[in-house]
């Protein structure tokens, strides 16, 4: 952590005293990206960047603004706060509106012991030219891929620093390392496009180039010759790669501002069954080396794990301090925001409960139906949790896969759905949101 980003925040809360705040917040954000991207062979684009974003959220009683820039002198830094000043007294007024309490705020601002940054060294930029060029030739090989769209390997840094007038501050680094690969098979109007990639926070857990070249490669030429599928109602496994998708909606739901907006088709369901009684969802925000992990939220309170659903019953909202304030409920530690927003509720790290069968068990199990490997568009009604969703992947009959399918939609409501998913024991435990392939029976399918 450079010791100018505690300074930085030090310098925008005395602006923002001098400009006659009664209450401020200061965050800093410093990253540094670099991306490159190859085709046939070939460097096509290198980038980098580097930035220093400043944001300061000022309190004049019940009133609030925000003002952010990238610049750090001193004059900019007095303009800035002057700025939020300005437009604070001239804002409505929210009650919900203020800083965290001293008694509420996180003791322990030490990150270390979650491994959110690698200490090696940045990368040369000759070193993600080769893993990108890796997993180019490596799709290129596979036998029916006629061209890899992209390949990419990219590197980030970035550190961040919180500090208000309430006493809080602290902060932490995070890196992020990823290679990925999109590949083309067939040729005309006959392609088919697929993918594979791979994000960690260490390089050294980073999976080959190679494995995800030729992965993207197998899984487009999996994909020619796809038909559609007949309509009806068909059981429906979302694969591992999209399942996150549908708890993603169920998350979406529980957030605390669509709650207290009354935009949910979760309201009125706290302490409702809405999984199958034997699935818990929890969150858990102090898992080592992925990328959600935080000790503190963005008010700097203490984050901590929780069960957002357990044994299928829906225990809580996701809350940010606003949002908890409008619910007469207490904040969940999961506020989120950056440099020129305010703080919004957002989930850290969540798991589903494995299932004890794998997907090609489920597979067997399903019969005739639809695995869906991708999804485009969706129409998703957040009030009555009405789904509808292009879909492609392989259709099955008599649980075994027998050809690629496109061009269908698969729809349903998602309070339904939810409750029967059957998970499989398939999730990649390194991902943020940890959710394995799910089967769904009897979900519309619209094709020929």
């Amino acid at each position: 952590m450079s010791d100018s980003l505690p300074d930085l925040a030090g310098a925008l809360l005395r602006a923002a005293r001098d400009a006659g705040a009664d209450a401020a917040e200061a965050l800093i954000l410093r990253g540094t990206s670099l991306s490159i991207d190859v085709r046939n062979g070939k460097l096509e684009i290198a980038e980098r960047s580097e930035a220093t974003d400043l944001g300061l959220r000022v309190f004049i009683g019940q009133r609030s603004a925000i003002s952010s820039a990238s610049d750090s002198s001193a004059t900019t830094i007095a303009a800035m706060a002057e700025r939020a000043v300005a437009m604070a007294r001239e804002a409505p007024e929210d009650p919900h509106a203020g800083l965290a309490q001293p008694d509420q705020l996180a003791t322990d601002r030490d990150a270390a012991v979650l491994e959110l940054a690698d200490a090696t060294p940045e990368p040369e930029p000759a070193a993600l030219e080769r893993d990108a060029l890796e997993a180019e030739a490596a799709g290129r090989a596979v036998v029916g891929v006629s061209q890899v769209q992209s390949a990419n390997a990219s590197y980030g840094a970035q550190s961040m620093y919180m500090a208000a007038t309430n006493g809080f501050s602290g902060g932490f680094d995070r890196t992020s390392r990823s290679v990925s690969c999109v590949a083309i098979a067939g040729t005309g109007t006959d392609m088919e496009r697929d993918y594979d990639g791979d994000a960690r926070v260490f390089q050294s857990d980073l999976r080959s180039a190679t494995d995800i070249g030729r992965i993207a490669g197998e899984r487009a030429v999996e994909r020619l010759n796809p038909r559609k599928p007949a309509t009806g109602t068909y059981p429906v496994l979302f694969d591992e790669r999209i399942s996150s998708s549908l708890i993603g909606h169920l998350l979406s739901a529980a957030n605390g501002a669509a709650i207290a907006r009354g935009s949910s088709w979760l309201e009125g369901c706290l302490g409702e069954q809405v999984l199958p009684e034997h699935l818990s969802l929890v969150e858990d925000p102090h898992r080592a080396r992925v990328s959600g992990s935080r000790p503190f939220d963005a008010e700097g309170l203490p984050t901590a794990r929780r069960a957002i659903v357990e044994n299928g019953v829906l225990t809580g909202w996701t809350l940010d301090l606003a949002s908890a304030r409008k619910l007469g409920m207490a904040s969940t530690a999961n506020a989120a925001r950056g440099v020129s927003g305010p703080p919004s509720p957002a989930t850290w790290n969540t798991a589903l409960t494995q299932g004890a069968q794998s997907r090609a068990d489920l597979i067997a199990a399903m019969g005739t139906g639809l695995l869906v490997t991708s999804m485009i568009g969706s129409t998703i009604n957040p009030n009555t949790g009405d789904y509808s969703r292009g879909a492609s992947g392989f259709w099955v009959e008599n649980g075994e896969i027998t050809h690629p399918v496109n061009e269908c939609t698969i729809a349903g409501n998602l309070r339904d759905m939810l409750r029967r998913i059957i998970p499989a024991n398939d999730a990649r435990p390194w991902l943020s949101r940890v959710v394995p392939s799910l089967l769904i029976e009897g979900m519309t399918l619209a094709g020929d």
